[in-house]
């Protein structure tokens, strides 16, 4: 193997990675030809100015986050045969944490892989690359994954604009196989999911446990699921009992694979399909006076960068205004942000204010995140991006 380049950390800039954090920033990089000339996602070695190995590192040198951990030896190979030794004790995990194939597979840094997702739909991966270093390794990782699992089918869902602060295109390719539908089970449940033409990697594992927790106090109910997706929460609620479902979501081509999951489960007549803004019809719908006994609010993620954060807050607060104005006396409200860059405490915050200026009294029930199948870095907070509240309100 041909020797690696070696990167050093200025002086006094390793107090961070010392402790354990996965990146090094550009700022902390000890500018120099060698570090200027490193090819975008090549895998480099990271030193101290102390002489301390760090270990291997994916490094971009036009990236904020210039490096991203791989391995604590500094020599460790970073090919196809270590890539199919991580994703493995990945599969691993998640076999001992499920019954059947359907999870996130690899959740980025808190796996050991720093910027790649991929999500199993049973013979079916969706993955996505969104480093210069995971983007240069996908044929590794390919080669990994059919090793591993023989999918298939492999998307490339690598359209997620956190790429282009990585210098890379976004785009959806068919990696291997001809066919990129796939379904996915849950809950008794069977979701048609379109890899190439979805939202991201095409179904939300991440919300798996809330959207049980929310079946579970649904039965008898009218329910209200806005920005439904594939209406994971709604036909949840259904399957549990649900006197009533409306899916709302702006996206008709989501709205159809909804309904098709809830013909095959043999309540589409319970369900009834609302293709509008969530947040326009929101409005509409708290001045005519339309009430559900159970309100799901779980919306795109409102803060893209740190500039968006007051913006986001506003609209995290009017996004619980108009849910609980729309929420029945005695009823249930689970309202979500899946934004990384908004805190858990502003957004209880948020919420809080919203509630408060409809005019309704609320309990927290319960403070949630993702399930299982998306670790969190224990010293990356940000990682734990979702953030979910049910209250009762009054």
């Amino acid at each position: 193997m041909t020797e690696r380049p070696l990167i050093r950390l200025n002086p006094g800039a390793d107090r961070r990675v010392k402790a354990g954090h996965p990146w090094a920033f550009s700022n902390e990089i000890s500018p120099s030809s060698a570090a200027r000339s490193v090819s975008p996602g090549s895998v480099v070695r990271l030193e101290g100015d102390d002489g301390v190995k760090h270990g291997a590192w994916h490094f971009n040198p036009h990236s904020l986050i210039a490096a991203r951990l791989l391995d604590a030896d500094p020599l460790a190979a970073c090919d196809a045969g270590w890539f199919r030794a991580r994703i493995g004790a990945c599969l691993a995990l998640r076999d001992r944490l499920f019954d059947a194939p359907f999870y996130r597979l690899v959740h980025a840094e808190a796996d050991g892989l720093p910027g790649l997702v991929i999500d199993r739909y049973g013979d079916a991966l969706a993955v996505q690359a969104n480093t210069a270093g995971m983007d240069r390794a996908l044929p590794d990782i390919l080669a990994a994954l059919r090793d591993l699992l023989d999918p298939r089918v492999v998307v490339a869902r690598n359209d997620a604009a956190v790429r282009r602060l990585e210098g890379l295109e976004e785009q959806v390719a068919l990696l291997h196989g001809t066919d990129g539908t796939a379904t996915v089970e849950e809950g008794g449940l069977a979701f048609p999911v379109d890899l190439l033409g979805g939202q991201k990697t095409g179904w939300f594992f991440d919300q798996r446990p809330n959207r049980a927790l929310v079946a579970r106090l649904a039965k008898g109910r009218s329910v209200l699921d806005a920005f439904c997706h594939l209406g994971g929460f709604g036909l949840a609620a259904a399957q549990a009992g649900a006197s009533q479902v409306t899916l709302l979501d702006r996206s008709e081509h989501a709205l159809d694979l909804a309904m098709q999951a809830a013909a095959r489960a043999g309540f589409a007549e319970r369900v009834t399909p609302l293709k509008a803004e969530a947040l326009e019809h929101l409005e509409r719908m708290v001045a005519s006076g339309r009430r559900f006994e159970v309100v799901v609010a779980d919306p795109p993620a409102f803060a893209k960068t740190r500039k968006d954060i007051p913006a986001a807050l506003k609209g995290y607060a009017k996004l619980a205004r108009l849910a609980a104005g729309v929420t029945a006396p005695g009823g249930i409200l689970f309202i979500a942000s899946c934004s990384h860059h908004v805190g858990p405490a502003e957004f209880a915050e948020a919420v809080a204010w919203g509630v408060h200026r409809a005019r309704r009294g609320s309990r927290i029930l319960a403070s949630v995140g993702a399930g299982p199948d998306h670790p969190v870095h224990p010293a990356l907070p940000e990682s734990a991006y979702l953030k979910g509240q049910l209250l009762a309100l009054d």
